[in-house]
């Protein structure tokens, strides 16, 4: 399997937000934009590993500032690192009020995917091969976040195995 660059799987979606996206304040849900940056996410997903890809995990998502009906949301995500199936994807949430032209970043998040082969389990992803400083920054700390994303995951098991002795 070839390496693929990151520029090769980025994905831009941009959606009008419409009445039916708010909630009883006038907002946005932002169950709506986590949908959109998931959407978003897992194109870019898709995209690197050539097959089908689920989320497993939402590491995080950080919202700045409300988004308003009649703004313009654009997702943009691209892929930060890979491990053997698995991919982090950073997603970058920005809307866009048209009467001012005034553009806002509304929210960030680092979503993983895992590649499904054809009978359904976890399948290879290609290697990622980083052509400017700033990915190579973003692999480091998506590095970091899987690190964080491990020591969590032995100190609950650790708890589990604890409380059933």
């Amino acid at each position: 399997m070839q390496p693929k660059s990151v520029s090769a799987s980025r994905v831009t979606l941009s959606q009008l937000m419409t009445l039916t996206d708010a909630n009883p304040t006038g907002n946005v849900h932002g169950g709506t934009i986590m949908k959109l940056a998931d959407t978003a996410g897992g194109l870019a997903a898709m995209k690197h590993a050539g097959s089908i890809c689920v989320t497993v995990r939402i590491d995080s998502m950080t919202f700045l500032a409300p988004v308003y009906v009649g703004d313009l949301v654009s997702i943009y995500a691209s892929i930060n690192d890979v491990g053997n199936t698995s991919m982090e994807v950073g997603v970058r949430v920005e809307a866009e009020t048209f009467t001012t032209g005034e553009t806002r970043h509304i929210a960030t998040a680092y979503i993983v995917y895992v590649s499904l082969g054809d009978n359904g389990r976890p399948a290879p992803v290609p290697a990622l091969r980083l052509e400017t400083p700033e990915e190579e920054r973003r692999q480091a700390e998506a590095k970091v976040r899987r690190e964080h994303r491990l020591s969590e995951a032995e100190a609950i098991k650790s708890l589990r195995t604890q409380a059933e002795s």
